[in-house]
């Protein structure tokens, strides 16, 4: 089996794109520009809130993304984002079907979880602390803890570091294509659910190792109880079981 899996957090383990959006919102608004559309916003979710925002606001003004890359509002929307996000985080968040009673499974079985994210590390905390999930990983890889985010592989690499788990020997779950190009560019298994944020577009067409419905599957196939259906979009047999 698995020694360990990691988990992106944001689509995978919670639907946190309600709270997203209305922090992303609550910015606008603040300096004076209308709402944006909640499947909007939704659409821009995985790259990290510094992201999401740079996109808001240059939809919302008609700049052009790059203009808004360059120049130094950056720093200033994420300090009001923070402020707003403080509040927001956990608010309208809920766990995900079969999460809970999937990792407390995989971590009976002896197995390593860690979460692997490119929200801000404050809020990611926040977000497992308010759903009390914090104690099911260790470590918590955000998109400030290290140098490089998903879909550099450094994260996937410093998990298998801390664990002295080989590539083989380990799997990534998440929702979208950042982590499917994160799992191949570190070298390890990326299986995906089909509920999260992926730009609006069916993650089955991004190429997945295994598409699965939901993290019960993960559970089942570490029990030896699980096996891929035959239409099962699987890149590589050999990545269906548990070796």
């Amino acid at each position: 089996m698995f020694d360990l899996v990691m988990f992106d957090l944001d689509g995978t383990l919670v639907d946190t794109a309600t709270d997203i959006a209305n922090t992303a919102n609550d910015v606008l608004e603040s300096i004076g520009y209308a709402a944006l559309p909640h499947a909007l916003l939704r659409n821009w979710i995985g790259h990290g809130s510094r992201e999401l925002m740079l996109r808001a606001y240059a939809h919302a003004t008609g700049a052009s993304l790059d203009a808004v890359r360059r120049c130094a509002g950056g720093d200033s929307l994420m300090g009001v984002f923070s402020r707003f996000h403080e509040q927001r985080c956990g608010q309208h968040s809920r766990v995900f079907p079969q999460v809970r009673e999937s990792l407390q499974i995989l971590l009976d079985l002896g197995i390593g979880l860690a979460v692997l994210t490119n929200k801000e590390a404050r809020f990611a905390r926040l977000v497992l602390e308010r759903h009390e999930l914090q104690d099911f990983f260790d470590p918590v890889i955000a998109g400030d803890t290290l140098s490089a985010r998903k879909p550099d592989p450094l994260p996937v690499m410093h998990c298998l570091r801390e664990h002295g788990i080989e590539p083989r020997r380990a799997l990534l779950v998440g929702d979208s294509a950042i982590d499917i190009a994160t799992g191949r560019n570190a070298g390890v298994r990326c299986w995906v659910v089909p509920y999260g944020y992926n730009g609006g577009l069916p993650i089955r067409d991004c190429d997945p190792d295994r598409l699965i419905d939901d993290l019960s599957c993960v559970a089942r196939a570490a029990q030896g109880c699980d096996a891929p259906p035959t239409d099962s979009p699987i890149r590589h047999e050999e990545t269906a079981t548990w070796p």
